[in-house]
């Protein structure tokens, strides 16, 4: 419905776009006549050249005189001479949820000293959401873009998107992860360090019975659940098959939930006596499952959250967690990109952070103590 109501120039409009910033045509590419654009989408002549028209107007295309239409060269100097100052473009999975807001006042606050804009948005932590994004970006006048990749283990559907931020050479950066296949820089807190520290805690408290439960669709969850594991085999420990949950995003609110309450239902000395969970907000949810059975954290279950966001302190017991940079790598995320704007593509290295453990009331020894 909303599509036929769009005119159709401008649907046409969109199309012919998305050629360009998907690298389909390339700078100084011809772009087929009016006729076989026409005949193509099944729209008139007319129709095409207000479409082509419109594009010329905003700088996408430029026609000669008998030769046809071709694509400007919308090269990363180009693109910052439409506006004044920087535009620097973030993509982030969430904005208003969990870390992601203090991240982004950290991206705020440095672009502000130097004067340059944000545009912002969110991929609900969905692929499609984040193709959206990125086409909408590619239509801006970028000096650069932030990216936090969208369920990064599940591959890289987009990647035409990337190429074409190659092609039309805007630098950009990730937070967090980056996909495998994609050469970019990126933040990242060493996520593998911080999912053995936890483990390592609890296993140094005098805990045998350590559950896990990661997400995994995203590297940092595989990377956290390695860590862990990792810390159980160093210590001669082997984690029992039913304490280890892996779970996708669609299912983390049911699933982690389910998973522990039928644990914790067994006799005492088949339970797990500690846990380690993905991030402070799953913490948070397992938390109020211990509550439910009518037991307690830690006396009955010792649990170590990710991240050390706002709610590991805001619950009735104080989480024990890993530290995640926040505002500074929001911060040296601008840093690490503007420095790529100056350097004009030479190399630059990641930016790993080392995880640091904090240690709250969540977590004690097994013998009490």
């Amino acid at each position: 419905m909303k599509e036929q109501q769009t005119p159709k120039y401008v649907q046409l409009k969109q199309k012919i776009l998305s050629w360009i910033v998907t690298a389909q045509f390339r700078p100084h590419d011809k772009l087929p006549s009016e006729n076989e654009i026409g005949k193509q989408f099944g729209m008139s002549r007319q129709t095409v050249r207000q479409a082509l028209g419109d594009l010329e107007q905003e700088n996408w295309l430029y026609r000669m005189q008998g030769k046809g239409t071709f694509v400007s060269d919308q090269s990363a100097q180009d693109r910052r001479s439409l506006t004044q100052g920087m535009t620097i473009g973030m993509i982030t999975t969430h904005i208003s949820d969990y870390i992601f807001p203090t991240i982004v006042r950290g991206v705020e606050s440095s672009l502000r000293a130097v004067g340059a804009r944000l545009l912002l948005a969110s991929t609900d932590n969905e692929k499609a959401k984040e193709r959206e994004s990125l086409e909408s970006m590619l239509r801006e006048p970028l000096t650069g873009l932030i990216v936090e990749p969208t369920k990064s283990a599940e591959g890289n559907p987009n990647f035409n998107y990337f190429m074409a931020l190659d092609a039309l050479k805007i630098p950009y950066v990730m937070l967090n992860e980056r996909y495998s296949d994609v050469d970019a820089p990126v933040l990242r807190v060493d996520d593998e360090l911080g999912g053995y520290l936890a483990a390592e805690h609890l296993i140094r408290l005098g805990h045998r019975r350590i559950a896990g439960c990661f997400k995994t669709d995203d590297f940092q969850g595989i990377h956290r659940m390695r860590g862990f594991l990792r810390a159980h085999r160093e210590y001669g420990l082997i984690v029992q098959t039913d304490y280890l949950l892996r779970y996708s995003t669609e299912e983390k609110q049911a699933k982690p939930a389910e998973w522990l309450r039928s644990l914790l239902q067994r006799e005492p000395e088949q339970r797990p006596t500690a846990m380690v969970c993905y991030n402070d907000e799953l913490a948070v949810r397992m938390l109020d499952i211990v509550r439910g059975l009518e037991l307690a954290v830690p006396e009955h279950l010792s649990i170590v959250g990710f991240d050390d966001a706002n709610l590991a302190t805001a619950t009735e017991v104080k989480l024990t967690t890993l530290a995640h940079p926040k505002t500074d790598m929001g911060t040296d995320a601008v840093g690490l990109l503007l420095s790529i704007v100056e350097r004009q593509g030479k190399p630059i290295s990641d930016n790993i952070y080392e995880p640091r453990l904090v240690i709250r009331e969540s977590t004690r020894s097994i013998g009490g103590g």
